[in-house]
């Protein structure tokens, strides 16, 4: 049964003793109940049988069951391993359910991963792009895996109501995910919605200030004799203002799922359509031409300009395939593609004094984006005498290929201030790139495959596991001009061997401690947008990680403890050219922990310590500095509590926290700490015996003004965003 909330550790035994302390209500559904009574003292006695747990076979599309009420999965996809229970690898991976995005009223990924403190939401270059920082070093939004494939996840912007978990693994990641464009220190997955057993009709509609309104329907039925045929539809529509003066959004997206469940054979086909679209929003500022950081502007203050937008459309599928050859062996297949064009013209203020005067540029852009990903593979188990074995040999590859074309202003930019926003006439275009706006030619393309195998040992039943693994990589980057001559310099290849082994021991039921190195390839990071040398890919990266700790199950109560060192070459601007020149080593500490510890109280909690150094970087002044962007100590607090005598009620918070970040890599310029607090009350009732869920929420309660982040060249500052009222109703029937 695919995605069926349960508390995958609570006992037979466990549940007797809390039902007869009066602690659990019995619930038809879940327990059976035999009542004998003694005539003598009329008491009675209460018998209860846990029901049986639903059946997880790790290593396919079978998703890992879910804590806190249906919000947490303690596991998640490890790429081509599939699917996996984060207590039996040796790798940290924890998962966020749609009920989550749904419960938090989560409108875009971004929403969903503030609920780990291991992971850093950020802005793009100059762009409204989602990009993240996991374990200190980015992972661009659309390098996401959507299936465990790479190269299918929409540019820029997912929307989260098209999702049905969003699992999160730590790490460098080659030998799981080696086509994927970057994340050397994780990846996010993104599982497409299946219809379940129990048939699903649910509407809804949502309100976000200042002048948001949505609707959307999600639908899903099972057919055949067997509940062997599976349709989920989901839709969504979402436009209007926001708290940010003059700030406009909209949303249009949809999604068909299609699945088969057979005896041998399981095929799914997902395919999808997203438009975004931003008008006159704000998106940050630029510091390159001076030396502090300036005073926060009013959370209410849009420093944008009415002509600024950003349309973003995206279309992309992905087909899957698993077919069972023998009880013990299977084959499986995968294949993705997504299309997406953006139609941009930014512009972000130049800040030039602590007064907060600057200047404002036009930048337009053409971009066309088309990839491709697919994988194939056979996975199987078998002992060799006392030792079990769990092999997987597989073959990944990945498409990447970007048409561009620009105008932009320059040398007669606007005059503006941040503190005192006006409105100025556009500037003319006086520069160009591609030979033809509206046909750009190609600028970028990219190749990366792989062969996997691994082979995870299992000694004394099972108690000792041993994963060996290595993953042939191979990267080849090719940068192209504007006027779609191939540019010789910036041409890369790479391919190397790049080995994984883990080791995993269960010191009891409950608890496994765990060590592992990993690897990874990518192409490195584009040259951002100032940089003499902007759009070029800076080469090809090697990261390496070495990672122990230890994760506890208590079947109420879950989480995971982690120490980890990650070294990655990084890119550094010089003298107004970015190439990669360094080294960024983070050694850190990560703790997470969740589950119901009382009745009625659900918690997930983390945090993680990052000590981001700077090594190899050829200057004095930047050697054994803090790595731009990265806050040495975050934390996240989520907390839900059932409200009683009111069946239904119940009552939420988040608490983030991110510490203070460094804006150059000399460490001259710091962003200061901040902390936000969302908190929200969520009512479930019964109309015509169907569930109505009401959802009232406030993000940044106390409207904390704050510098968000900087990105990677410190050239960027995003301004986090103003408390923000989100109500929303929906109803199955």
């Amino acid at each position: 049964m695919r995605n069926t909330p349960f508390n995958p550790g609570l006992k037979p035994t466990l549940l007797a003793v809390m039902v007869s302390a009066g602690c659990l209500p019995v619930m038809a559904a879940t327990t059976n109940t035999t009542t004998q009574t003694d005539a003598k003292n009329e008491q009675q006695t209460l018998t209860v049988t846990a029901a049986p747990q639903t059946d997880f076979k790790p290593g396919g599309d079978d998703l890992v069951p879910a804590y806190l009420d249906g919000q947490v999965a303690h596991g998640g996809r490890l790429g081509m391993l599939g699917e996996q229970n984060a207590m039996d690898v040796p790798f940290n991976v924890i998962g966020f359910t749609s009920k989550m995005i749904q419960d938090q009223q989560a409108q875009t990924i971004g929403d969903v991963v503030r609920n780990d403190a291991g992971v850093q939401n950020l802005k793009g270059y100059g762009n409204f792009a989602e990009s993240y920082r996991i374990r200190g070093f980015k992972l661009d939004g659309d390098a996401m895996t959507y299936g465990g494939l790479a190269g299918i996840v929409p540019r820029q912007v997912m929307d989260a109501s098209l999702i049905d978990r969003v699992e999160i693994f730590k790490g460098a990641n080659a030998l799981l995910n080696g086509s994927a464009e970057s994340g050397v220190g994780g990846m996010i997955n993104l599982e497409p919605k299946h219809a379940d057993d129990a048939p699903l009709t649910r509407i809804g509609v949502d309100y976000t200030s200042g002048s948001q309104v949505g609707g959307s329907a999600d639908i899903g039925r099972r057919f055949g004799d067997n509940n062997q045929f599976g349709v989920r539809l989901n839709a969504v529509n979402r436009e209007g203002g926001t708290e940010i003066d003059g700030e406009k959004k909209r949303t249009t997206a949809a999604s068909l799922g299609l699945d088969y469940r057979g005896d041998r054979l399981r095929t799914s086909l997902d395919v999808g359509y997203q438009k975004k679209t931003f008008h006159d929003a704000r998106n940050g500022i630029n510091i390159s031409n001076i030396d502090f950081i300036p005073d926060v502007p009013s959370n209410s203050k849009n420093y944008s300009q009415n002509w600024v937008f950003s349309d973003i459309q995206s279309e992309f599928g992905l087909a899957k395939a698993e077919y069972d050859l023998t009880d013990q062996w299977t084959a499986y297949a995968g294949l993705g593609a997504q299309h997406t064009h953006e139609v941009g013209n930014y512009g972000i203020p130049k800040v030039l004094d602590s007064a907060g005067n600057a200047t404002i540029g036009r930048f337009r852009t053409n971009r066309v984006q088309d990839n491709m990903s697919g994988m194939v593979g056979l996975r199987g188990d078998f002992t060799t005498g006392p030792v079990t074995h769990k092999v997987n040999v597989g073959y990944s590859a990945m498409t990447a290929n970007a048409k561009n074309s620009y105008r932009m202003s320059s040398g007669n930019d606007a005059d503006v201030n941040i503190y005192q926003p006006q409105d100025v006439t556009e500037p003319d275009n006086v520069f160009s790139g591609g030979t033809k706006f509206s046909d750009p030619l190609t600028t970028y393309r990219s190749r990366s495959q792989g062969y996997l195998l691994s082979d995870t040992l299992g000694f004394f039943d099972d108690t000792l596991l041993a994963t060996l693994g290595a993953r042939h990589q191979k990267v080849v980057v090719r940068n192209y001009g504007y006027d779609g001559a191939e540019d010789a310099g910036t041409r890369f290849d790479s391919s190397r061997w790049l080995p994984a082994y883990g080791l995993l021991y269960k010191a009891t039921e409950n608890i496994s401690l765990y060590a592992n190195h990993t690897e990874s390839l990518t192409p490195g990071t584009a040259a951002p947008f100032g940089t003499s040398n902007y759009g070029s890919v800076t080469g090809i990266v090697h990261a390496k990680q070495n990672e122990v700790g230890v994760k506890a199950d208590f079947g109420r109560v879950g989480g995971s403890l982690a120490l980890f060192e990650i070294k990655q070459p990084v890119g550094v601007k010089n003298n107004n050219v970015y190439q990669l020149n360094g080294e960024q080593r983070n050694r850190g500490v990560e703790l997470n922990v969740f589950g119901e510890p009382v009745l009625g109280l659900r918690l997930n909690s983390s945090a993680t310590w990052i000590d981001p150094d700077m090594t190899k970087t050829g200057d004095s002044d930047q050697n054994g500095k803090n790595a731009i962007g990265v806050p040495r100590f975050t934390a996240a607090l989520g907390a839900e509590y059932d409200i009683k005598p009111v069946d239904g009620l119940t009552a939420t918070a988040l608490l983030n926290y991110t510490g203070s970040q460094y804006a150059d890599l000399a460490n001259n310029m710091k962003l200061d700490d901040y902390t936000t607090l969302d908190i929200g009350l969520r009512y479930r009732m019964k109309v015509n015996q169907n569930d109505m869920v009401w959802r009232v929420g406030v993000d940044n309660v106390t409207n904390e003004k704050y510098w968000a982040n900087v990105d990677d060249s410190g050239t960027y500052l995003s301004q986090g965003e103003p408390r923000t009222v989100k109500v929303s109703l929906s109803y199955d029937f």
